[in-house]
């Protein structure tokens, strides 16, 4: 079976430790997510996994032949390639010969009639057969396709960045290495293109490393976690639900850890206060574990949650309206002749494949795009906030806390404090000695977290955001969240994140392409659930429903049931005291994370069995009745 195993890994830049003396290995067809706040090293790890970054101490561990293929969050292309010399840039012999194929395929197109160019490509197909190069082609343009990639000669300098991502991926996917390691891989990607991903993703051979911020892929592709959290790695078996519960149970056994340490740190406060003198061996012993002690509360990372409490603006009852709305651009139409009503309370969803116009709509609710035709309506109370893809307002030369202040020097929260823009930067997880950093030291991550800051901090009643969950980790997301379902004011946004939209939105704005815009009403899982019906299945539903003929009720038990009902009760009884045991177990369990899993499985599998019994008590209760 083939590993890789990361050894006493640390790794420190500048002044910022990462991670330290971090031990793991992944072994053969394990799907792994790796989780943790932005800043705290996870693109960093995979780096070093991937071999283009080197620890400070440790060593990685695996065999000579052992492949390794990552993908970045911002990859690295060559503009000048076409898509499918980009997808055959790397080394091995059979991508240089079909980069040497395809490039005389186009040279033959240009030059048809060419007796020289025609043998070339004779010689190209007869080493194609040798290496099985026609299945890696197929292959390679199968993936583009699936990804949304469909003309396989554009110049990569010609490509949007969403386009170059999918590009990048195909390319880490057609390699088939040992350990397939992806940074990001959903960002981008329609819903289409994400569920071909989970599928091609279920069925690969290899192992798995991967970063996402989106919680449904991460719960059905992974089978274990990984959490990086205040420089040590914590593992987890299991999925991202698996994960949640027992991170719930890791927390709470280490809250109870820190309060009896800080207890015990209170009574050896008062004992260094009444004047003791290191007289003794013993007293010095005790004077030196108050001073370890307190290292170790100090070094101890509070769990704090973000908190994004922030006072809105007043919202009267018009916010936007488009009339009789036409947009075009030369190459397609976004809207023809639409109508949209937004009212306060609104929450609502644009969706559609890449290209039909997404973000221009947003665009044209913010002001920042004109329509061709029609009306754009905006009340007068309307104070927007745009969360756009670039951060485009953000010089990263200035210092966080200067960027911050350019908005606001206080801000007003809820519940009616005032608060400053460095204590702000605090409930955004930003430490106090980090205040002064130029912002292009900061992660990919923190950069979409301060930008989110900074336009919460305008104290908006309307929200336009355009691909939130990009870059943001799970944590912030579900504050995010949590912050969004209080927000007295409107929100907009476009995502393909379908959790964070089942979340967040009411109301789908479905952008078919051609200017057609369908209104769904529901969340996006209901949506997807419909859309996969078939015709005749959705006419089945429209269809008159005739009631059906009442079956004869049952009058008599059977002997079976009659002896069934006679201990069901016993059944539920010694049911519900296990589970009372397994309450207490995981009460008293520590830090022993896989008995947690285990018992946590154990609780799943009782209150199923707990609910089928009481189901049947019912049943077998009235059959008695009856009889």
């Amino acid at each position: 079976m083939k590993t890789i195993s990361i050894e006493h890994v640390s790794k420190t830049y500048g002044e910022k430790t990462l991670f330290q003396d971090i031990s793991f290995t992944i072994t053969e067809k394990e799907r792994v997510g790796l989780i943790g706040v932005n800043g705290t090293g996870k693109s960093s790890l995979l780096k070093l996994i991937a071999g283009i970054d080197v620890p400070d101490e440790g060593e990685l561990v695996y065999a000579k032949d052992y492949k390794i293929s990552y993908l970045a969050q911002q990859p690295d292309l060559n503009s000048e390639f076409t898509i499918l010399e980009q997808i055959f840039a790397g080394d091995a012999p059979i991508f240089q010969l079909l980069r040497d194929y395809e490039k005389t395929l186009m040279i033959l197109n240009e030059e048809p009639e060419s007796e020289k160019i025609q043998e070339k490509l004779f010689q190209l197909q007869k080493e194609m057969d040798a290496l099985n190069g026609w299945d890696v082609s197929t292959n390679a343009k199968t993936i583009l396709t699936k990804l949304g990639i469909e003309d396989f000669n554009k110049k990569i300098g010609s490509l949007s960045g969403g386009q170059k991502k999918r590009v990048a991926l195909a390319q880490v996917l057609i390699q088939s290495p040992d350990l397939l390691i992806l940074d990001e891989p959903t960002n981008h990607l329609d819903f289409e293109s994400v569920k071909w991903l989970e599928d091609y993703l279920g069925r690969y051979q290899g192992a798995i490393l991967l970063v996402t911020h989106d919680r449904y892929f991460l719960d059905r592709v992974t089978n274990r976690i990984f959490e990086l959290h205040g420089g040590k790695i914590y593992t987890y078996k299991g999925n991202y639900g698996a994960f949640l519960e027992a991170k719930a149970i890791r927390e709470e056994n280490e809250a109870a850890t820190i309060l009896k340490q800080k207890n015990l740190f209170r009574r050896e406060l008062e004992w260094i206060r009444r004047g003791a003198k290191a007289r003794s061996t013993k007293q010095k012993a005790r004077i030196q574990r108050f001073d370890k002690l307190d290292e170790e509360l100090s070094s101890i990372t509070s769990n704090e949650k973000l908190d994004i409490s922030l006072k809105g603006s007043r919202l009267g009852k018009q916010v936007f309206e488009l009339k009789d709305a036409t947009k075009q651009f030369p190459d397609k139409m976004i809207m023809e002749h639409f109508d949209l009503l937004v009212k306060p309370g609104d929450r609502i969803g644009i969706i559609g494949k890449n290209g039909t116009g997404k973000s221009t709509l947003l665009n044209i609710l913010a002001g920042k795009i004109p329509l061709d035709s029609g009306e754009r309506i905006i009340g007068q109370t309307v104070k927007i906030a745009y969360y756009t893809q670039e951060s485009e307002d953000m010089d990263e030369n200035k210092r966080m806390i200067e960027y911050l202040k350019e908005t606001a020097q206080v801000i007003e929260t809820s519940d009616g404090k005032t608060i400053s823009a460095a204590q702000m930067l605090e409930r955004f997880l930003f430490p106090p000695h980090t205040h002064g950093t130029p912002i292009r030291k900061l992660s990919g991550g923190e950069k979409r977290r301060l930008y989110l800051l900074k336009i919460l901090m305008l104290e908006p009643n309307v929200l336009l955001l355009d691909e939130p969950t990009n870059d943001l980790d799970t944590q912030t997301l579900t504050v995010l969240e949590d912050y969004l379902e209080e927000f007295p004011g409107v929100v907009i946004t476009v995502s393909h994140d379908r959790y964070f939209l089942d979340k967040v939105v009411g109301q789908l704005l479905v952008l078919q392409g051609d200017g057609v815009i369908h209104s769904y009403y529901g969340n996006y899982s209901e949506f997807l659930e419909q859309e996969t019906k078939s015709p005749e299945m959705k006419k089945e539903e429209l269809k008159e429903e005739v009631p059906l003929k009442e079956k004869p009720k049952k009058k008599r038990m059977s002997y079976n049931e009659q002896r069934e009902f006679s201990t069901i009760e016993d059944d539920i009884a010694a049911v519900e005291d296990r589970l009372e045991e397994v309450k207490e177990e995981m009460n008293h369990i520590g830090s022993d994370f896989e008995k947690a899993q285990k018992l946590m499985e154990e609780e799943t599998q009782l209150n199923e069995r707990l609910e089928y019994l009481i189901d049947r008590w019912t049943y077998l209760t009235e059959l008695s009745e009856q009889g």
